[in-house]
């Protein structure tokens, strides 16, 4: 069985097939070892798990999962790729299921409940940069049963994830991710591990799922409003971003009212404050 952490090995594979790069689904496929390894050590993956791998493309990193899972359900979009999947690089493997669809539009909460009977499951993905974002809220937000997301992502996204309030990479995407899951990034990578390079280092987090979430607030649905609303133009007061947004219907008046009684400057901008901050800000607009 070729070994597609090889840069050889993948080139052969792709001659094999006549395989050609779709630059609209954001193919960059893993050429080292060294790589694959970690991030299959960051998922921290035992026999009894279920791994969803996003995106697998050739095969690579399948390759390694299926040696450590129980099980791996892999979700490729691109077509062209899953006679490689099926006939070729994952055939030897007997505990591989693959999907030939748009993860986006798969109902990923009653796959993982139908395959793993509502235990959590782990996602693991060397995923397309250009939609990283609505991938992972997409999973967060339909409450998908999960231990833990472990993914390849842009350097300047992982920074993002874990930012702190008050930096220029805090915004709407940390806190997000830090309401749902605490993020460690596990490495760095350099362009030169994939084929084709891409024009970006990047890196492999882990988002570790709380079992609760570290504040409590009465509208989820509310919190995220006030949080996309305070970064959306992140240079205006929070009483201007929230009175202005499409998504909120709050008066100039109720603002001010609700920040006043926070104990909120009317000066206070988005970026300074923490996940707790809004939080009390959500719950004191539930209020109202």
């Amino acid at each position: 069985m070729a070994n597609l952490g090889n840069p050889q090995e993948t080139i052969a594979i792709l001659n094999k097939y006549g395989f050609n790069f779709q630059k609209k689904f954001g193919q960059n496929f893993l050429i080292d070892t060294h790589v694959l390894e970690k991030i299959v050590r960051a998922a921290e993956i035992k026999k009894d798990d279920l791994v969803l791998e996003i995106g697998p493309g050739i095969g690579t990193l399948t390759q390694y999962l299926c040696e450590a899972a129980g099980k791996v359900i892999a979700v490729e979009i691109d077509r062209n790729l899953i006679p490689i999947l099926t006939q070729d690089t994952l055939a030897a493997y007997d505990n591989v299921t693959v999907i030939n669809e748009d993860v986006l539009k798969l109902d990923l909460r009653e796959l993982a409940e139908r395959e793993n009977g509502g235990r959590p499951i782990k996602v693991v993905a060397n995923l397309p940069y250009y939609i990283t974002t609505p991938i992972l809220m997409g999973l967060f937000e339909a409450h998908v049963p999960l231990s833990s997301i472990t993914v390849m992502v842009q350097k300047e996204v992982a920074d993002r994830m874990q930012a702190a309030p008050g930096g220029k990479d805090y915004g709407a995407l940390s806190l997000a991710v830090q309401y749902y899951a605490t993020p460690y990034i596990a490495a760095n990578v350099p362009p030169n591990c994939f084929m084709p390079r891409p024009n970006v280092g990047s890196a492999v987090i882990r988002l570790t799922i709380h079992e609760t979430p570290p504040v409590d607030v009465t509208d989820e649905a509310l919190l995220f409003k006030l949080i996309r609303a305070s970064f959306a133009q992140r240079r205006k007061t929070l009483v201007n971003g929230l009175t202005n947004s499409p998504e909120l219907s709050f008066s100039k008046e109720e603002v001010t009212e609700v920040l006043t009684a926070c104990g909120f400057s009317l000066m206070v901008r988005g970026e300074t404050l923490s996940l707790v901050d809004f939080a009390r800000l959500s719950n004191a607009f539930c209020r109202l």
